[in-house]
C-alpha cells in the first residue's frame, strides 16, 4: 500500500487522570477499529522514536523545554503553562509522538510511501513556541514542517487543520513565516479564542495564514466548502511541496467538545480534497497527524473513514 501507518500502543502510557477527555481509551478505540478494518495488518508501519532536542528547538524555546522537564521531574499533574495534564511518562510519550511523526515525514519524503497517517497522542496543535496548553505538549505538526524543511530541503509546506478548535500554536509558530501556509476551519467562538478571519499573518508571513471560523452547527457545506473554495485556490498559488494535516475529529457530529456536524463521509471528502492538492503539487506527499476527537465511537469511525480514503 502507498499509505503508511504510525500506530503504537505505547502512546497509551500518557496518563491524564480519571474522566479526562484526552485519555488512553481514545487510542484503544482507534486500535480496535483499525484492526477490525484490516488496516493494522495490511499497511506498512512507521515506528515511534524520541524526538531530539535540536528537532524540538526548531519550534519550541529552550525555556519551554526546561519547564516541561522540571514539571515532569517534580511530578506535577498538569503543565505549569496551562491546561495540559501530565503523568509520570508523559514527557517520554510526547517525545515519541513528535519523533514518530518525523519518521513518517522521512518515509514520505524518502519515497517509500506517498502518504502516512500518524495516530499519536498527546495532540499538538495548541502548543505554542513557549507554552503547552489545550492537552498539547509539543506541536507535532509544526515540528514536522520545520524538519521537512531543514532535513529534506522542502521549501514550502502547507498545513491544513480541520479540528473543531483553532490550532493557535501552529499559527503562532509560523505567523511571520512565508514558507509555511496555515489553513484552519474551526468553531467560533470556542476554545482557545483565536482564529478570526482577520488573522492572516504578519510581516513576511502576511497572507500565509487563512482562518475560516464558523458557528456551532456548521458541517459539510461550510467546512468542505471552505476547503474547496478557499484552500484550493490558495494552495494552487502557494504550490506546497509537502502537505500536513492536523486531523482533529472533534469536528464530527456528536463530539462532546465540539458543536460541528461533520460525518464520516465528510471526513473522506476532506481527505480526497487534500489528496487532490497533494497530487497536483507534491507528487502525492502528505502526512496526516491525529489531533482531537473525544467520542470514542465517533473517533474510531472517523479515523477509519479518513484512513480508508488515504489508502484508496
Amino acid at each position: 500500500m502507498h499509505t503508511a501507518l504510525l500506530l503504537d500502543s505505547g502512546y497509551k502510557r500518557h496518563r491524564t487522570g480519571r474522566g479526562h477527555p484526552e485519555r488512553p481509551a481514545r487510542y484503544s478505540a482507534i486500535e480496535r477499529a483499525l484492526a477490525d478494518g484490516g488496516f493494522t495488518e495490511a499497511m506498512p508501519r512507521v515506528q515511534p522514536r524520541a524526538a531530539r532536542e535540536e528537532e524540538l528547538l526548531a519550534c519550541h524555546t529552550p525555556g519551554y523545554l526546561e519547564i516541561i522537564e522540571r514539571d515532569s521531574a517534580e511530578g506535577l499533574e498538569q503543565l505549569s503553562t496551562g491546561d495540559t495534564p501530565i503523568g509520570a511518562r508523559s514527557l517520554e510519550v510526547a517525545l515519541e509522538a513528535a519523533g514518530g511523526v518525523l519518521n513518517a515525514v522521512d518515509a514520505v519524503l524518502g519515497g517509500s510511501v506517498r502518504s502516512a497517517f500518524c495516530a499519536v497522542r498527546p495532540p499538538g496543535h495548541h502548543a505554542t513556541a513557549a507554552r503547552g496548553m489545550g492537552f498539547c505538549i509539543f506541536n507535532n505538526v509544526a515540528i514536522a514542517a520545520r524538519y521537512a524543511q531543514r532535513k529534506h530541503g522542502v521549501e514550502r509546506v502547507l498545513i491544513a487543520d480541520w479540528d473543531v478548535h483553532h490550532g493557535n500554536g501552529t499559527q503562532d509558530i509560523f505567523y511571520r513565516d512565508p514558507t509555511v501556509y496555515f489553513f484552519s476551519t474551526h468553531q467560533w467562538p470556542w476554545y482557545p479564542g483565536t482564529g478570526p478571519a482577520i488573522e492572516t499573518g504578519e510581516g513576511a508571513g502576511e497572507g500565509t495564514t487563512l482562518n475560516c471560523p464558523f458557528p456551532a452547527g456548521s458541517g459539510r457545506e461550510e467546512i468542505a466548502g471552505a476547503f474547496r473554495e478557499k484552500l484550493t485556490p490558495a494552495a494552487n498559488a502557494f504550490r506546497p511541496e509537502l502537505i500536513l494535516i492536523s486531523a482533529g475529529f472533534d469536528s464530527r457530529i456528536g463530539d462532546p467538545l465540539g458543536r460541528f456536524t461533520l460525518t464520516d463521509d465528510d471526513f473522506a471528502e476532506l481527505t480526497h480534497i487534500m489528496l487532490e492538492l497533494a497530487d497536483r503539487h507534491c507528487r502525492g506527499r502528505l502526512v496526516s497527524v491525529l489531533e482531537g476527537g473525544y467520542s470514542l465511537s465517533g473517533l474510531a469511525a472517523a479515523v477509519t473513514a479518513h484512513l480508508r480514503a488515504l489508502a484508496e
